[in-house]
């Protein structure tokens, strides 16, 4: 064997491997990319103890890590050297590859640390990596320098009515670097609320949009690093910052002030640290030394209503160096926000993507629908010619009236129109900066001339997480469906997770995202957003124990809901099984004991929790008709729903006990489970045992998915799901609880045959209904198309259920193994069900790529697959004969990496070292394979 690496770039919201190491003559293995829990921009992190990550490849077969060597210097010098003055573990036995915690020397703020590692399989090594660095941020509220600023009030052109209308604020600072010195590096701290865009001698710094990402500005506030020493010159500098209003200066003012938080008006505080060859520095932060003005050309900024640019009141050159700023006021000191300044760990967003419109219809005179043939979350980029003062109106919405027109009712009383007034002089481009929109049409009026599509650009706006998941299959609507998925999941990114992206509303209520979190996890590594988003839900719990329905709580909905509250348990366990973040469950450990304790203290009676808020939410009315102009905004509180969670929760606390090192709390879990269990049986387990509660599909699905049916009873329960299932046509009855379990619970029983025709239905009720009525993205409502506008939003995520889980799991069989998170070891156990003749998947887990496809056809199943080094795989093949499975043409019992096999009933489960394999596996009597 020969070792070699490759640097490899990965993808953006991961720090970037650079250098190459020379190539090793002793064996085939690869660090291929090396990670560091930081920020997206390798600066900033605030994490004393960082978690260094790598991953190995190889073309060999099983291929394992037995040990590895880290080396961390305070140069790069150092580390040509093979020095290391911060860190070095020596060659250190084990496996571990991922969340390797820094025991080094104490970093300290602005500290810059640089870092490689070597990996050992039996008694060859690989070569060094190529170094990778991070910088550490600024870690105390004593290390930021300078004062917050802005304008506390409104301006006469402003409103703070319940439709605000506030205008941006720009603010700026000329300064010069230290003359006859060499600039090494300069970084920008910046927490500019509620948003803001970065200048520098007149170039954006990065890429970002829309950012920060947004919290609970009174409990914490997240300041981004950014990289600007390409921006800066010798001598005179210019820095511009504009300040938008995000969730900070609240979309609705003066409106249900008792439910809805606002923050104040938009506030600034930066420091720009500049550090020289010499090795000394320079900061200049925010002071009233700056200057700042409100009458700029963006009018008005508001997420629910749009953006009002007026071109005409542009500033030329505002940020460079000798613009005269002679009019703009002296910048003012404002109180900080209140919460605790903390660097950002997830993603910003970004322009992801772009759409170009397929038809620009005329609807009236001097107005115009475009159709971007695509549901979509972001805004317009627009190229006009014109006179100046002329004004282009631009208004979005999903779908349209019969007659052509915006339909806008389901956007409630959001506006969600922008407004461009031109300069004149010439060709323009426009875009918004502070907004973003859920549509797939538009309506322009106002344009001067005729407009065509080639003078409209949309562009797809979410948070830069990076894809980890691909899909494919024979079935033309299972692909449709996961193309669906993809636009409604990275749609309602936007530094949390949201509803929906286009009415007034827009905010993240957990249990939209309970179950969903996992299946998502499938398509992006979200693992950064999602731990950001426990914090969001802990800062949000109250003194009593309490959570909300909406974290971070700016609807202050505290309804003491099982299932919605939950979601903070279910998010943590599906960190640590898809990604083993371990960290996020030793942190938020505390806070979700001590909300079940007050449920368990304010909620449970003899066994069962009596508290739940919504039920079974958003259940198919009988027919299409039935729920015809109906609202579906209908609570039916359950106590069998929320019991069977409570349940649930008291198993994985069990869990996260014993990892988490609590261990006297495991008994106390597992004691109170038992009880729970016994009266949930005997409190809704009918006196024939045959069904469970009203004898719906949800509420027999639950006790079986979760573990409460005693077992004598499973068969008789399954029975009776699946009844219900023909009963209604094979379609769907549930509502968000009852999606969340229905696929795998089906697969996993044996009746994939079922599930894949209930995921291929295409009438009412369905997933495949919604394709079938022009639905690009996923519905709020399965009656999406008749039901009233009060609440029928048609991007939402939360009628995914487990679909995208059973999508890799239960056909690919991309699995992470139980006993072995963040798929270290992998379960590869697909369902083939009848009428499905190929699936083609893969995963790029925290270890390498995991891939699976597999092809039946006639009597013969040919499945390859591909298990990244240092990881293995449990297999089953759907034969138990050696004699018909063969791997690269060659006898099973000859293959190599097959680390033992055994039969299975009719299966034969195959233990999978690292690599690539071809199984082909002849059609023995009950594999289920199609023909």
């Amino acid at each position: 064997m020969r070792f070699r690496i490759r640097p490899v770039t990965l993808l953006t919201g991961i720090a970037i491997l650079t250098g190459c190491a020379e190539e090793s003559p002793r064996a085939n293995i690869r660090v291929q990319s090396l990670k560091c829990e930081m920020l997206e921009n390798p600066v900033g992190t605030d994490t004393p103890s960082p978690r260094l990550s790598w991953i190995l490849s190889s073309d060999n077969r099983s291929v394992m890590q037995t040990a590895y060597r880290v080396m961390v210097a305070s140069s790069p010098a150092l580390m040509e050297k093979d020095s290391a003055d911060l860190w070095d573990t020596g060659k250190t036995p084990g496996d571990c590859s991922t969340g390797v915690v820094y025991e080094g020397k104490a970093l300290n703020s602005q500290m810059q640390a640089f870092w490689k590692v070597k990996v050992w399989s039996g008694n060859v090594s690989s070569s060094w990596s190529g170094t990778q660095s991070w910088r550490v941020g600024l870690l105390h509220y004593k290390d930021w320098k300078g004062r917050w600023i802005g304008f506390d009030r409104t301006f006469p052109w402003d409103s703070e009515e319940m439709f605000s209308r506030l205008s941006a604020r720009y603010f700026r600072k000329e300064f010069n670097t230290k003359p006859d010195k060499q600039i090494q590096d300069a970084t920008v701290y910046i927490m500019g609320l509620g948003l803001y865009e970065l200048y520098l001698n007149g170039h954006k710094a990065g890429n970002e949009v829309l950012s920060p990402a947004p919290t609970d500005y009174v409990k914490n506030v997240k300041y981004n690093s950014i990289d600007v020493g390409e921006l800066l010159t010798p001598g005179n500098n210019a820095i511009g910052v504009v300040l938008g209003n995000g969730r900070y200066f609240t979309m609705r003012q003066h409106y249900k002030a008792y439910k809805i938080k606002n923050f104040g008006y938009p506030k600034l505080l930066l420091n720009l640290v500049i550090r020289y060859t010499d090795g000394t520095t320079q900061t200049i932060s925010t002071n009233d030394s700056w200057r700042g003005t409100a009458d700029g050309p963006i009018r008005s900024n508001n997420e629910y209503d749009g953006e009002i640019y007026d071109a005409g009141k542009e500033f030329k050159g505002w940020t460079l160096p000798g613009f005269d700023g002679g009019s703009w006021l002296q910048a003012e000191y404002v109180q900080e926000p209140g919460g605790t300044y903390e660097a950002q760990m997830n993603e910003n967003m970004a322009v992801m993507d772009t759409v170009l419109p397929i038809s620009m219809k005329r609807h009236h005179p001097g107005v115009y629908i475009l159709d971007m043939g695509q549901n979509m979350v972001g805004w317009l980029k627009i190229r006009v010619l014109g006179e100046r003062g002329t004004t282009v109106k631009l208004r979005f919405a999903e779908s349209l009236n019969e007659d052509g027109s915006l339909f806008t009712e389901n956007l409630r009383d959001a506006q969600a129109t922008d407004y461009y007034t031109l300069r004149g002089n010439g060709p323009e481009e426009w875009q918004p900066a502070f907004v973003y929109h859920g549509f797939r049409y538009v309506e322009v009026s106002g344009y001067p001339g005729t407009p065509d599509t080639e003078d409209f650009t949309g562009l797809v706006v979410y948070d830069r997480l990076p894809v980890t998941g691909r899909f494919t299959s024979s079935d033309t609507l299972l692909n449709r469906l996961f193309h669906n998925a993809f636009w409604s999941i990275s749609g309602n990114y936007k530094g949390m997770p949201v509803d929906c992206p286009q009415r007034n509303e827009r905010q993240p209520w957990l249990g939209d995202r309970a179950v969903g979190s996992y299946g998502e996890s499938f398509l992006f590594d979200n693992s950064r957003l999602y731990a950001k988003w426990l914090d969001d839900i802990m800062y949000a719990q109250r003194a009593d124990g309490s959570i909300p329905d909406v974290a971070p709580a700016y609807w202050r909905y505290y309804s003491d809901n099982m299932t919605w509250a939950g979601t903070y348990l279910l998010v943590a366990d599906m960190l640590y099984r898809q990604f083993g973040d371990l960290r996020s469950l030793q942190k938020h450990y505390p806070f979700m004991k001590k909300w079940l304790a007050y449920m368990r203290q304010n909620y449970l009676v003899d066994g069962i929790m009596t508290r739940d808020s919504y039920g079974d939410w958003c259940v198919p009315p009988v027919s299409i008709e039935a729920g015809r102009g109906k609202s579906a905004d209908v609570k039916r509180p359950s106590a069998l729903i929320s019991t069977a969670y409570y349940y649930h929760f008291l198993v994985l606390m069990q869990e996260f006990a014993a990892l988490t090192h609590h261990a006297e709390d495991i008994a106390v879990f597992r004691t109170e489970a038992g009880q729970v269990r016994n009266a949930f049986n005997k409190k809704f387990l009918s006196e024939d045992h045959q069904y469970y509660g009203n004898n719906t599909l949800t509420e027999n699905l639950l006790p079986l998915s979760l573990g409460i049916v005693p077992a004598e009873l499973e068969e008789g329960i399954l029975a009776r799901v699946t009844k219900i299932l023909e009963d209604y046509g094979n379609h769907l009855s549930s509502g968000v609880i009852g999606v969340q379990w229905l696929m795998r619970t089906l697969s996993r029983n044996g009746m994939e045959d079922l599930a894949f025709r209930i995921a291929t239905q295409t009438t009412y009720p369905s997933w495949g209904y919604m394709v079938e009525n022009g639905a690009t993205t996923f519905w709020e409502l399965w009656n999406g198309n008749t039901a009233a506008s009060d609440m029928n939003s048609q991007n939402h995520v939360m009628l995914l259920g487990d679909l995208l889980i059973w999508y890799f799991e239960d056909l690919a069989g991309i699995r992470s193994h139980p006993e072995y998170p963040a798929f270290k070891k992998i379960l590869m156990h697909p369902a083939f069900p009848k009428g499905l003749d190929h699936v083609d998947a893969s995963y790029r887990s925290v270890h390498g790529t995991i891939e699976s496809n597999w092809i039946a056809r006639k009597d013969t199943l040919f499945w390859d697959i591909k298990i990244p080094a240092n990881t293995t795989a449990e297999v089953h093949l759907p034969c138990s004969d050696t004699e018909r499975i063969s791997e690269s043409g060659n006898p099973l019992r000859k293959a190599e990496g097959i680390e033992s096999y055994r039969e299975n009933g009719n299966e034969l489960l195959v233990e999978l070292g690292s690599g690539n394999y071809h199984f082909t596996v002849i059609r023995s009597p009950n594999t289920g394979i199609s023909e």
